[in-house]
């Protein structure tokens, strides 16, 4: 993973992200255990799995929506958001923003296409308390269809809590 901040104006702030994932095997025979792997798309919020599954969120679809049927064993997810500062009190921070991210998941790396990705665009509102953290709510438009999902994209709603997406 990796993220920067730049500073625009005063109170706007560029918040641009990368991140990479891949889980290998030993066996070549075997292949890829059935267990860990990642669950790509929503909220984040889905993050206990049996099955010990890193949950990777992406606004504008629905949860793990954007996992092969197989298991996700490699991921790529790029996220850029415009933040605006509404109020700088250390109390109550809240700003508004807006993102575009796009993401994939794929189960082999001979099916990785980095430029395959599935894109979203929105707006949200946070507010940072000390004593609970980051809360949030977006909405965000999943442009691409999703195969056999037709309910996967479009216009959804996602609450953030506690987590930096």
């Amino acid at each position: 993973k990796s993220e920067w901040f730049t500073k625009l104006a005063e109170k706007m702030v560029l918040y641009s992200r990368g991140e990479f994932g891949f889980k290998g095997f030993y066996n070549k025979q075997i292949g890829h255990a059935p267990f860990e792997g990642f669950n790509l798309g929503g909220d984040g919020l889905m993050a206990y799995n049996l099955y010990g599954m890193e949950t990777i969120a992406l606004r504008g679809y629905t949860n793990g929506s954007l996992t092969p049927t197989n298991g996700g064993n490699m991921y790529d997810k790029f996220t850029m958001e415009l933040r605006y500062l509404l109020s700088p009190n250390p109390n109550a921070a809240f700003y508004v923003l807006g993102f575009l991210e796009g993401g994939n998941a794929w189960n082999t790396m001979e099916n990785y296409n980095p430029f395959n990705l599935h894109r979203s665009a929105g707006v949200g509102v946070r507010i940072f308390l000390p004593m609970f953290g980051k809360l949030g709510v977006d909405w965000g438009y999943g442009f691409d269809a999703i195969p056999g999902n037709p309910g996967a994209s479009g216009s959804q709603f996602h609450f953030i809590i506690g987590q930096n997406i």
